[in-house]
């Protein structure tokens, strides 16, 4: 190891030191153990160019253990991103570009947003496999325009985590030769030795998946990790985990120690550290101009690689015009916006039929339409209809099927469809049972936070599951995806709400999209239209210009509303129905067509929705009323427990002479 590269590692310790005693909150201990790693691969092995963060062909870095941010705000800063010093010093601050842990779209040069543990593994395999797919599409002989590598750090936290077994089993099953995990292994967590929880043998796991393992034993012999790196990318046959064996707060008084994770190191701790690892300045974030230079220097030289790489890529273009087009099409986030006036995509029989089979049908139409969608289930695609006829099957032996098999791991899979989000050039989606959103959840609210605009199909949507019984029988779920910030809930009536539903999915460009689907038959509904876009809609006005009452419902309710009011007709009260697929959109709308479909002076309101009351309260304000869930389900047939649970004409019109009265 040169003289130079130590000082380069032991600057990255040390600004990392700084930032959390600055804040005087964080995680030194990570930083301070996965320095020489991290050096090693930035400096020596990784494809990057920080003139340009979002180069295409870039090889992708996921720190997976976010709480080590400052490990990755330094190489940044060092490596030329563009965080200064002064932003180093602002860590943890309110409005800076170095918060606790990385976000994705804050900070330049972060490609993921993490801190839940193993989060980061998974959006790994996502990024893994969105480099394969693409690589089968667009490279050509003597063109390999897309060929680049994923890795991704963690340490033992994320070792323990369920979703990085998950999304590792499936990177394993899939062989994606080009993602590597870097295993900070200094066993100890926030309790101390990781004996106390943790003694399975990581390296057998990882082999049982299909992966090639590696042994690092001292982290911070950079010949040693650098040959380790070299031996990974080598084998393109299976995926590499690469286990570092590492001193947490390695340096420091703290070394070796469970205090060394999440606190500060202490003033005078800091001042030893810098001591002990040679960088003598007394004065916070500095780092002698030498090391600046070294840094500059491999920037530059990471810079000639994008270089060749353009003009690869131009001479590609020359070569395959028609190849670039396509290039062009699947980096198109607006590709789908002209389908609003595409009559074929918007036709459908006059029939009834499960909106999850009618979503099958618009995949299908989509998948024609656009060439970068893909997507796919927990293992339940003949039952959520999200297969792609005619696409094939993503594996191993085949990288360039549209079709993805997650197996039975609906955590990872979202997870995944997040990394393949973030990849760029890949439209996806992913879909499971309604009730099981419970298991995306952690990684849906990355998708929001992230604002990546992944498709969640959930089928399945209500009591409406029936026999299966309230273990299958979702009550609570739209009120947990309706609560979270930057997340948009479509539950579709018919065929034309759906259609528009999946319009909204495919042209967000910030939000994700969780599509609500039936498993019974529902008519398609006169007075439907794409309104929908709205968020709701009038889709049966009353006779008269101020309705004595409105009924607001979504889904398979629709119908219940526009039956209750044809009763009530018959009795002398003139009704609206609204039609509401989206809360969340309707909310963005205008004031004035907000009070152009509930007008304020129309108190007398019933929600009707066969899901838990949270959140209608907005619509239905203290003088109305909801037809909801207030219980789990049941097992029986769907039509024995709508008509138990009160999903009935009769009961609406109750509930809306109730109000009126």
């Amino acid at each position: 190891m040169s003289n130079i590269d130590t000082m380069s590692v032991n600057a990255i310790r040390v600004l990392s030191a700084d930032g959390v005693q600055a804040a005087n909150s964080g995680h030194p201990g990570l930083p301070l153990g996965a320095a020489a790693m991290s050096y090693e691969l930035w400096a020596k092995h990784m494809n990057h160019n920080p003139a340009n963060p979002n180069w295409a062909n870039r090889d992708r870095f996921i720190l997976s253990g976010g709480h080590g941010s400052m490990l990755l705000y330094s190489l940044l800063h060092l490596f030329g991103y563009g965080l200064t010093s002064e932003d180093l010093s602002q860590f943890r601050q309110d409005g800076s570009l170095t918060p606790g842990h990385p976000e994705y779209g804050h900070t330049v040069g972060v490609e993921a947003t993490t801190g839940p543990l193993g989060a980061g593994m998974a959006m790994a395999v996502g990024m893994a496999m969105a480099e394969a797919h693409l690589a089968s599409k667009f490279n050509k002989e003597g063109y390999p325009v897309v060929d680049h590598y994923t890795y991704v750090l963690g340490g033992d936290g994320c070792m323990m985590e369920g979703i990085t077994s998950e999304a590792m089993s499936l990177a394993g099953t899939l062989g994606l030769g080009k993602l590597i995990v870097l295993y900070d292994s200094n066993k100890i967590t926030i309790e101390g030795s990781t004996d106390i929880a943790f003694t399975e043998d990581v390296k057998k796991k990882f082999e049982s998946f299909g992966f090639q393992t590696l042994v690092v034993e001292d982290g911070n012999n950079l010949e040693e990790i650098g040959a380790a790196i070299k031996e990974a990318k080598a084998d393109l046959t299976r995926p590499t985990m690469i286990t570092i064996k590492t001193k947490i707060g390695f340096g420091s008084a703290k070394e070796g120690m469970a205090s060394a994770h999440g606190e500060p190191l202490g003033v005078e701790n800091v001042k030893n550290l810098r001591e002990n690892l040679g960088l003598t300045s007394e004065t916070a974030f500095e780092v002698p101009e030498e090391i600046y230079e070294h840094y500059k220097s491999i920037a530059r030289e990471n810079a000639k690689v994008e270089e060749k790489w353009n003009e690869l890529f131009d001479d590609y273009a020359k070569k395959y015009p028609e190849m670039k087009e396509l290039w062009d099409k699947y980096h198109d986030e607006n590709a789908a916006k002209d389908l609003i006036d595409d009559e074929a995509f918007w036709a459908f029989e006059d029939k009834a039929d499960a909106t999850r089979n009618i979503s099958g049908k618009i995949i299908n139409k989509i998948k024609d339409h656009m060439p970068n969608f893909i997507g796919g289930s927990a293992d339940l695609a003949p039952s959520t209809k999200t297969y792609m006829d005619g696409m094939g099957d993503f594996s191993k032996d085949d990288y360039s099927g549209r079709n993805l098999h997650f197996g039975v791991r609906e955590l990872a899979m979202a997870g995944i469809g997040n990394g393949m989000a973030l990849h760029g050039g890949l439209r996806a989606y992913v879909s499971t049972f309604f009730v099981f959103s419970d298991f995306t959840k952690p990684m849906a609210r990355l998708s929001s936070l992230m604002e990546m605009p992944l498709t969640y199909v959930f089928t399945h949507d209500s009591i409406g599951v029936g026999e299966d019984g309230p273990t299958h029988e979702p009550i609570e779920q739209a009120a947990m995806l309706r609560a979270m910030p930057n997340f948009t809930l479509y539950r579709p009536a018919d065929a034309t709400e759906c259609a528009a539903a999946w319009y909204y999915a495919i042209t967000s460009t910030k939000t994700p999209t969780a599509l609500v689907l039936s498993r019974q038959n529902l008519p398609q509904l006169k007075g439907s239209s794409k309104d929908a876009l709205k968020g709701a809609y009038i889709i049966s006005d009353s006779k008269k210009a101020d309705p004595d009452a409105i009924i607001i419902a979504t889904g398979s309710e629709v119908q219940l509303g526009i039956g209750a009011q044809e009763e009530l007709l018959k009795e002398g009260f003139d009704v609206r129905v609204v039609s509401m697929p989206s809360m969340d959109v309707f909310k963005e709308q205008s004031d004035e067509y907000k009070e152009s479909v509930l007008p304020n002076k129309v108190r007398a309101r019933v929600a009707v929705e066969a899901l838990m009351n949270f959140g209608w309260g907005d619509f239905v304000g203290l003088d109305g009323t909801t037809v909801t869930m207030n219980s789990f389900g049941a097992s029986a047939p769907a039509n024995i427990l709508f008509e138990k649970f009160g999903f009935t004409v009769e009961n609406v019109v109750k509930a809306v002479k109730s109000v009126i009265k």
